[in-house]
């Protein structure tokens, strides 16, 4: 009880009502939400018919603590743009909306130590009532308005058709060197009777997992039985650029992108060879993990709890910073947020922009991206570059509430890679 206090007094926040991937506390680490227990799977499961086996999620994160602690987890159901809405639990899950987090392992021979904590999301005798958008919150036992962690999460509804494309710029707007368009089409499937009025629908873009690069697409027009929504310039994303990627999974000697690995004090550091603009250079496509992440321990039987934690240490060198804005690095291992947990700082010494991370062993792959001062989207174009036949992923998201209805469902998802 000792540590939950100390914990509750230094994080209690006050939390938002726009849902959000959030960790509240720096000893917590390493949070997953996905489908199945697969790390690279998204935390997207569909909706069974009464009777049918639930499909789950299934939530996992460290603590660095050697002792457990006493969490519980939360479910509330969410509007189409990820505001909490006033849907009651029973109108959105049968069973338990609450409960507490059961299952923990300790770490095994490791310089940090931690407990590692998993929970199947929902539990074995709850179902899901209603699709939509879901956050999943995570708070010690005794201090429910205490947030830890939230997670967002989806439960879809497979009822439309969903028709997308990926090509070149063609409706006077982007660049058809650097940018992609993504053209969609949606219509009921047969037998699901919904209404073709495009003002009951929202229809999402999400370009790989970015947050910053989330958009409702403005509906276009009508194709025989498809509504379309292309033409527009919410339907031009950039092209980026291929992630770049490191591997820690071994300890004693330096794998892919690390320079040097170095043990002292009881803690492990590894030091990455320093980070080039490649805002000029010639497109070359490699395979990476799209901003994921991959936790991995070369020679060993049990990633979750015998992986270390390492201080990665990651450089840019520059020889003056920007002024007009600054840099983050962006992928899963800082949950795509363009914040100050992700933000490089300059360096006058070195001259160069420098960030330091404390990272579970395994694969990770990242962007570097330029926020403008005052801005809300992160740009690649000023490090990375922009290629038009750069290898993203695309997710469409169809939402539909009816005039009467209290909540969003999502009655469609689908997942598109380009080129």
């Amino acid at each position: 009880m000792l540590a939950i206090a100390l914990m509750v007094h230094a994080f209690c926040v006050a939390f938002s009502q726009i849902a959000t991937d959030s960790i509240w506390n720096d000893e917590i680490k390493s949070v997953f939400l996905t489908r199945s227990d697969i790390e690279m799977e998204r935390p997207i499961i569909r909706m069974g018919a009464p009777g049918d086996d639930t499909e789950q999620l299934m939530l996992r994160f460290d603590i660095l603590w050697p002792q457990p602690h006493d969490l519980r987890y939360r479910i509330r159901h969410c509007t189409y743009d990820w505001q909490i809405d006033d849907l009651t639990p029973g109108e959105f899950i049968s069973g338990r909306e609450e409960g507490l987090i059961e299952n923990y392992q300790f770490s095994f021979n490791t310089r940090v130590e931690y407990v590692n904590y998993y929970q199947p999301i929902p539990d074995a005798y709850s179902r899901f009532l209603a699709s939509g958008n879901y956050l999943l919150e995570v708070f010690p036992n005794d201090h429910p308005d205490s947030i830890l962690i939230t997670r967002r999460f989806c439960v879809v509804e497979d009822l439309t058709a969903i028709e997308a494309t990926v090509s070149k710029p063609s409706g006077g707007y982007g660049n058809i060197h650097r940018d992609q368009e993504v053209a969609v089409g949606i219509s009921p499937r047969s037998g699901s009777y919904l209404p073709m009025q495009s003002d009951y629908y929202s229809v999402v873009l999400q370009q790989n997992r970015r947050t910053d690069l989330y958009r409702t697409l403005p509906f276009d027009s009508f194709s025989g039985s498809m509504m379309m929504y292309r033409w527009k310039s919410a339907n031009v994303f950039p092209g980026g650029n291929c992630f770049r990627y490191f591997d820690l999974s071994n300890m004693w000697a330096a794998m892919y992108h690390v320079q040097r690995i170095e043990q002292w004090g009881g803690e492990n550091f590894a030091f990455l060879q320093p980070e080039e603009d490649r805002s000029g250079k010639v497109y070359t496509q490699y395979s990476s993990l799209n901003g994921g992440m991959k936790i991995n321990i070369r020679d060993h039987n049990n990633p979750q709890i015998e992986a270390d934690y390492v201080w990665v240490n990651f450089s840019l060198p520059m020889e003056r910073p920007f002024l007009n804005g600054s840099i983050h690095i962006v992928g899963d291992l800082t949950q795509w947020r363009l914040d100050d947990a992700s933000r490089m700082e300059w360096n006058k010494e070195y001259k160069a922009y420098t960030k330091r991370m404390l990272l579970k062993q395994g694969y990770y792959a990242y962007e570097l991206l330029f926020l403008p001062t005052g801005e809300t989207e992160g740009l690649t174009a000023t490090l990375e570059g922009d290629h038009y036949m750069t290898a993203n992923s695309y997710t469409i998201y169809v939402y539909l509430r009816m005039p009467s209805a209290r909540y969003d469902r999502l009655v469609g998802l689908k997942e598109i890679m380009s080129y």
